[in-house]
This record gives structure tokens, sequence and C-alpha cells, in this order.
């Protein structure tokens, strides 16, 4: 489907249909939004056989394409994988529907009562790279907040996210949902991608889940709102405070655990006091497990070091890289971290609260960390279930975007007979 103008038919089509499909979920019962998500559990738990064989046919044309492994370790679904599919599945029906909760409610001296509850935001456009999970997390959380989805996976999770999809659709239809809460967009023509960001009247917000590239795109050609999802520029700083052992144990989890999501940290920031001590024995141990350090010149004397350059300050490896630099206190690294962090999430490792508050409270990040691995960067372990995509803007939703945050609110007002003087 090249033609232009046939993408844009199926698009509006695909929107048309979201529309009808979000005016529905609005007032959908949560017992039919908790029965669909966990009929599409068992759904992705009795086909896990044909999603592994999906998964295959995208792993071969990752392999292909050239996708490094950090990549392709992105885009592979093993048993156990799928298996947290479904789990998550659960984890979000599990919740507690957000709509029509009451965020506030009060009284007026004219006699008013007013209430402010949680509304869904309508048509959720999600536009994501080679994670096919998130046509499952995804889904999910816009159903539980009563709005409709419009996915778009990439090129390399073709076949996995259509294969998740048909549980999500399957369990919409034991719910006796609108199958059409949930759509992918059946093609890999780019074009698709555009079509979705200038469909104002239909789609009300777009959530882009991906690299720099496609984020960039979003953010510049969108005519629709959009909750960025910007680079994991993450660092960790190592304070003269800090706890030898924890140190050990949390930076090498956070930059080895899984070096492809967005959690990874990619920066390593060392207190001066500690260079020759703590920080070498960090920077050895990185080393020892494979990671490339990309050292600061005090740190380029070490062992097994790569000398940084400009480029490396700020730079989203998401591969066994990590750069490293000696810095003079938490001021120091403050000061890194404002020039080239991409507010996402940063963690400092110290036993000094004073320290630690300083970080926390003049730094902006929308999510900040002390004396635990930046991987905890996930809606899932925050509680969430799932989610959307780490929202790094500052307007409407910021950090891990669940169910919660893909609800507006509206004001209830009620009174008996009042008028306005």
């Amino acid at each position: 489907m090249k033609d232009g103008h046939d993408i844009a038919g199926l698009m509006a089509g695909i929107g048309a249909r979201a529309r009808a499909a979000a005016a529905e979920l609005a007032f959908a019962p949560a017992a039919a939004k908790r029965a669909a998500l966990e009929a599409a559990a068992r759904a992705i738990e009795a086909r896990a056989a044909e999603i592994a064989a999906a998964n295959e046919r995208d792993m071969d044309f990752g392999r292909d394409k050239g996708l490094s492994p950090a990549m392709l370790d992105r885009l592979m679904l093993d048993p156990a994988r799928i298996a947290g599919i479904a789990q998550g599945l659960r984890t979000v029906a599990a919740q507690d529907d957000p709509v029509g909760a009451v965020i506030a409610e009060w009284d007026m001296p004219s006699g008013l009562h007013i209430r402010r509850v949680r509304t869904p935001l309508g048509v959720v456009g999600v536009i994501f790279e080679s994670r096919p999970n998130v046509t499952a997390d995804a889904g999910a959380l816009c159903l539980k907040a009563g709005n409709a989805a419009i996915l778009r996976g990439g090129s390399e999770s073709f076949h996995s996210s259509r294969a998740i999809h048909d549980c999500l659709a399957e369990g919409l239809r034991a719910a006796d949902l609108p199958e059409d809460a949930i759509q992918l967009v059946p093609t890999r023509d780019r074009a698709a991608v555009a079509e979705m960001l200038k469909m104002t009247g239909m789609i009300d917000v777009i959530v882009p889940r991906g690299g720099k590239g496609l984020v960039g795109l979003v953010q510049r050609e969108a005519r629709v709102p959009v909750f960025a999802h910007l680079e994991g520029i993450v660092h960790v700083y190592v304070d003269a405070a800090a706890d030898p052992k924890k140190a050990f144990e949390v930076v090498l989890n956070a930059k080895t655990r899984r070096t492809g999501i967005c959690g990874a940290a990619e920066c390593l920031l060392i207190d001066r006091p500690l260079a020759v001590g703590l920080g070498a024995d960090l920077i050895a141990a990185l080393v020892e497990a494979g990671v490339r350090v990309h050292a600061d010149e005090t740190l380029a004397a070490l062992p097994g070091t790569l000398r940084a350059t400009e480029a490396d300050w700020g730079r989203e490896y998401l591969d066994m890289d990590i750069a490293a630099r000696i810095v003079d206190g938490v001021d120091g690294a403050i000061d890194h971290i404002r020039r080239y962090g991409s507010q996402h999430t940063d963690a400092i490792l110290t036993e000094d609260d004073a320290a630690a508050e300083r970080f926390f409270t003049r730094l902006d990040s929308a999510i900040l960390m002390r004396n635990a691995s930046t991987q905890f960067a996930d809606g899932g372990e925050f509680g969430m279930g799932a989610e959307i995509g780490i929202a790094t803007g500052k307007m409407h939703a910021r950090g891990p975007v669940g169910a919660e945050q893909l609800t507006s609110f509206k004001y209830l007002v009620t009174g008996d007979g009042a008028v306005r003087n």
C-alpha cells in the first residue's frame, strides 16, 4: 500500500472507527474493561507458540537489517517475556478503574457542590519502535482509562505486534466491547506515521516511544498534542559519601542488566575524592563486565578505558558503553546533568542526606533516585502494571505514563436552584 491516497484513506477509516469506539468506552463498565484484559491475557498464554513464531520472523528481519545486539534484545520475545505480557495485562486489569474517580470535591457559599472527576482523553495514538510488548502495554492502559488506541509499531516488530494485537482483539470480543477500541495500523509504510501526526479531528494525543529520531520527528511534525518520551540520558552520580557495596551493585545493575532500555545508565559521574579509590574500582568492574568505558582525561589513564570526546556527554548508547567523568561534588554532578541530561532519570548514590536532598531539589528530571538502580525507571516497577512510556515534558503527564495519566478531568457542578447575583 504505497499510494499516499490509500494510506490517507486507511488512516481516516481507522480514526473514524476509533472515535466511535471512544464514545462507547467513555462510559463502559469497569467490569467489562477488566474482563477484556483478563481474556486477552488468557489468549496470550494460549497463543504463546504463535507469538513466538511471529517474533522469530521479526528477529530474522532485524538480523538482516543489521540491528545491534541491544536492539535485538528489545525485539526478542522468549517464553518468560510472553508470560510477562500476560501478567502485565492481568495487573492492569486488577487496578482500580480511574474513570469517574473523584479527584477533589468541595462546597461553595453560593450553594454549589463541585466535583472534579477523571475522564478519558478520547483517542490515543501510540507510535513505537522495536519493543513488541508495547502493543499490549499501550492497548491495555488506554482501554483501562476508557480511551481508544491507534497503535503503530515499528517495522521490526511487525509480525509480533500483529500476533499480540490479535489477542487484545479476542479479549475485546469476549467482553462485548468494540473491537475498534484497540487498532493496529496494518502497514509498514512510514506515510501512516505522517498521517497520524495530522489527524487533529480524530486523535487527542500522540505518544511516541522510541529513539531520538522518532521522537524528534513527532515533535517537529505533529499537529496533535504530544506526550514526549525523550532519550534516556541517564546519569548515576557516586558521591564521596556513597556506600561502596551499594555503589558496586547499583552501578553494574544500572548499566548491564539490560542495556537497550531507556532506564539504562549512560553516564557515570564520580566525586573527585573517589577518583583513586572507589571510582577506579568501579571503572575496573565495568571494564571486567565487558562495558566500553568512555572516560574523561582523569579516568582515561585507567586500564581498559577509551578516551571520551565531547560527543560522549549526553549520548544514549543503548549498548555496553558508558561515559565516565570526575566531578566536584554534588554541585558538579548537578551542573553536568543540567547541561547534558534529558530530564528522564538520574540517580545519586550517597549516605549523606543533605547531598541527596540537594540533588533532589536542584534537578528537575522526571525521575530522581537515591541508592537505587535506574533500571527501576519503569511503570511496572512503580506499581502501574505497565507504562505507555516515560514522559519527559512538563505538561499533563510526567514520568511513567500509566492508566491514570491517560485521563483528563471534568467538573460536575450541582445546585438546588442556585442563581448568581
